[in-house]
């Protein structure tokens, strides 16, 4: 039976990927699959349902006015109702388990597998909680944006409440059905497969390590020559649209636009990305954008093939983030690239001008200035994971009931002076209010920002392996080949297998801490 093939570049040429054999005896293949030819008609109407839902979110944080918020979140929890309605029909139940005696391949039983574990997680969770929690996270996200800015945890503080209150009621529908602790329950949403036994002991290595690492960096770290500003809007805008499309970004397919958090959303056809701009300071932007290009290159390279099926879906959330962090922290923050993009950098900001400031080495240092800070998405790589850990600490608190919402501020102080040695009290804007994710009700997302920057430094071990002269490449910006080996290695790979599997699969070894170690000594030690 001959194989069904996508084209895609890998190491810069176009192979054959191969993927599930298709019969070309249609209606033999439709008496022999029936039940499954069923269910995927099924989940390719709500993959539909899920694009939707995407587009309507992306204008809600992007370009919707303020006054059409409670009426989005009256539209948005209607439709996550329709939603759970079809993911949760009793009768999916009997067409998963009819496959059974049905001639699968490979990724058709992956496909059932994420269809069936889709179909458990709905039937858990009652549909009047899929809307209420759909309308009070949207709603509460709607005012974060403005109470942020505004300092004022106490006006946002009842909307919280009954999202972590909501939250809570969900982990345990989802807790009970899968015989999980809350919090697992949570982290399963974003990492399937992932629980608290798994997390602890890798960011135990990280809380041995991190601290004197970072001290030890900072001693040795020499200050940079300021750059000053200010920096247009505009063009900090099209000089991230540069650096998108040398990366591989498709505009055919996507955009960049404006919002309070930066993220990617939308569908791999229509991808989404956003970030916000500070005129002193471009590299805050610049590097938002290259993160969030990540995601989107993971998004772009799904197979095509697969895109209307749960399987043609991405991985988990410590996936999706290795694919971030892997083009952010480890090609983008490289010398290599930072040779690459300095006269991009002095065209848009410098006119040209190559004295000392904008010198690809003062770049650099710029780039890869190590600091105790207040903001998790301005951090550097050394200090990041200290602040994903106060979030992890804090958050699992609040699931078990150990931390009220009312009390998160100085809860958030007291570890931020323990972790970073900063004071955030009366400072709540730059504390426990400057993350979008408890306010739209994704309590459990946080490890995997960490997760994903030790599977980004296994990842580009790897490569580095596989590629000859990568850093060479990246220095003339050339990133065919490195954007090819992700698509044939992670992209592609759509659900097939879960991120563990995945990972060890690639580099030959179990996720572990021991490959950003060795980054973070040699990047800034040796």
């Amino acid at each position: 039976m001959p194989e069904r093939t996508s084209a895609v570049n890998v190491y810069g040429a176009n192979e054959q990927l191969p993927l599930a054999p298709y019969t070309s005896d249609h209606s033999r293949r439709w008496d022999m699959l029936m039940h499954y030819e069923t269910l995927e008609a099924r989940f390719s109407k709500i993959n539909n349902l899920n694009h939707a839902v995407a587009m309507l979110s992306w204008d809600d944080a992007a370009v919707m006015p303020p006054g059409g918020g409670v009426a989005r979140a009256e539209a948005l929890a209607t439709l996550n109702g329709v939603l759970h309605g079809e993911l949760s029909a009793p009768e999916i139940a009997d067409l998963i388990h009819a496959t059974a005696d049905e001639p699968l391949e490979a990724w058709q039983r992956a496909n059932v597998r994420e269809m069936e574990r889709s179909f458990d997680a709905a039937m858990a969770v009652p549909a009047d909680l899929v809307t209420a929690y759909s309308k009070a996270t949207s709603i509460c996200e709607q005012r974060w944006r403005q109470l942020r800015a505004a300092n004022d945890f106490n006006g946002i503080l009842p909307l919280l409440s009954e999202v972590v209150n909501l939250t809570r009621h969900r982990a345990q529908c989802l807790a009970e059905a899968k015989g999980l602790e809350l919090y697992d329950a949570l982290l399963d949403i974003y990492e399937p497969g992932l629980r608290q036994a798994d997390v602890d002991p890798l960011f135990r290595v990280l809380l041995d390590f991190l601290p004197g690492c970072i001290d030890s960096i900072l001693a040795r770290q020499e200050p940079a020559i300021p750059i000053e500003g200010p920096f247009a809007e505009d063009r900090q805008a099209n000089l991230g649209r540069v650096m998108m499309t040398r990366l591989g970004f498709d505009f055919e397919h996507g955009r960049l636009d404006v919002s309070h958090h930066p993220f990617c959303g939308g569908v791999p056809d229509d991808t989404r990305i956003t970030t916000r701009y500070n005129e002193n300071n471009f590299l805050e932007s610049l590097f938002g954008v290259l993160h969030e290009t990540g995601h989107a290159l993971y998004e772009q390279g799904l197979p095509s093939l697969w895109r209307t099926q749960p399987v043609g879906g991405s991985g988990g959330m410590a996936l999706h983030e290795s694919q971030s962090l892997f083009m952010e922290m480890q090609v983008c923050r490289s010398p290599d690239f930072i040779a690459f993009a300095a006269p991009h950098i002095r065209d848009a900001f410098g006119g040209g001008n190559e004295s000392a400031e904008w010198s690809a080495d003062n770049l650099l240092q710029h780039v890869r200035k190590v600091g105790r800070g207040f903001i998790r998405v301005d951090a550097d790589e050394a200090t990041y994971p200290m602040h994903v850990i106060l979030r992890y600490e804090l958050e699992k608190a609040l699931v078990a009931g150990n931390l009220d919402p009312a009390d998160i501020p100085d809860a958030w102080n007291e570890k931020m002076q323990s972790y970073l040695g900063l004071d955030t009290e009366g400072n709540d804007a730059d504390g426990c209010m400057q993350d979008v994710h408890w306010f739209s009700g994704a309590i459990g997302y946080f490890p995997t920002y960490t997760l994903g920057a030790l599977a980004a430094a296994q990842l580009f071990k790897s490569a580095m392996e596989a590629i000859d002269d990568l850093p060479g490449l990246i220095a003339h910006g050339e990133f065919g080949s490195l954007v090819g080996w992700l698509r044939h290695q992670v992209h592609s790979q759509g659900r097939l297998l879960a991120t563990g599997p995945l990972i060890e699969k690639i580099t030959g070894e179990p996720l572990s801490a021991q490959a950003f170690k060795v980054h973070l000594e040699s990047r800034y030690l040796d």
